[in-house]
């Protein structure tokens, strides 16, 4: 049996509607925590909180292949977190934004606390 709302009891459609369709900030967060979900790409950007690093660097410090560190550094350049930038025949890669390195640091030390 089908219950129809009571007249002056009408729902408002409009916030069931957005309820479906996330806010674009929220959004926007997803797709950021999405780029940064993966232990490399976690590791790329502690050592980048210290400061440009060329990718040799980086493989050094993370002690996985110059592929994967390139791979993942693709990644995060696409989502806008590393920015690339040539020195001679090098390139160094930093973040694009401060506040990453604070969300992942207190992430990492989060997870070591529990």
């Amino acid at each position: 049996m089908a219950t129809h709302p009571a007249p002056g009891d009408r729902q408002d459609d409009s916030h069931t509607d957005r309820q479906d369709e996330p806010h674009a900030d929220l959004q926007a967060a997803s797709e950021l925590l999405r780029a940064l979900a993966a232990p490399v790409r976690l590791g790329i950007v502690r050592e980048l909180a210290g400061g440009r690093r060329r990718v040799h660097e980086l493989v050094d410090a993370l002690g996985v292949s110059q592929p994967l560190v390139s791979q993942h550094l693709r990644v995060l350049r696409t989502s806008r977190i590393v920015t690339a930038h040539r020195r001679s025949r090098e390139i160094e890669y930093s973040l694009t934004d401060e506040h990453i390195a604070h969300i992942v640091l207190d992430a990492i030390r989060h997870a070591g606390e529990a």
